[in-house]
């Protein structure tokens, strides 16, 4: 198991010999039992990388390791701590809350979903904590990095890996 080390006070992200700015959420960090629904804060801890969201014609899937699949218009992602699928992937439109995969910008062309909150979710602690592409702000409680890293990054994770977040 290899870990993917995010320094959150420097903004830098390090994996194997490779060295990167990051973004983290409007909140900062905080510890992952503080961390609430929509607060904005990058929960810090180990958290497994449990696959890979790709959009369709945005990015090469040639060379990734760790599982991955397309999404589609209509996916989203439970941020509703009253919905029973909170924390996991859904179809929209539904009758609870959830953030849209498929956005305008292109945070959301390549999605590392983080083992975060989902074994399983409590609600309310957290959702949708993803390793995602920078899009010029903090994220919501996110790690972001620049397009170029992530295509660099990618087809070098493999299944087991995690991200550390201090």
């Amino acid at each position: 198991m290899s870990l993917i080390h995010v320094d959150s006070a420097a903004r830098r992200l390090r994996f194997g010999g490779m060295e990167m700015d990051c973004e983290i959420g409007r909140g900062g960090v905080c510890p992952a039992a503080d961390k609430r629904e929509g607060d904005g804060c990058t929960p810090l801890g180990r958290w497994p990388l449990r696959g890979v969201l790709l959009r369709p014609g945005r990015v090469d899937p040639t060379g990734v390791k760790l599982p991955w699949r397309w999404i589609r218009e209509g996916d989203g992602w439970s941020d509703d701590s009253a919905d029973p699928a909170y924390n996991r992937p859904v179809r929209l439109p539904r009758p609870f809350s959830a953030e849209s995969l498929w956005r305008n910008d292109d945070a959301y062309d390549v999605i590392v979903v983080l083992g975060q909150n989902d074994a399983p979710p409590v609600p309310g602690a957290g959702s949708a904590i993803f390793f995602h592409l920078y899009e010029g702000r903090p994220t919501a409680g996110c790690i972001a990095v620049d397009r170029a890293d992530m295509v660099r990054l990618l087809p070098l994770l493999q299944p087991g890996d995690g991200m550390e977040i201090a």
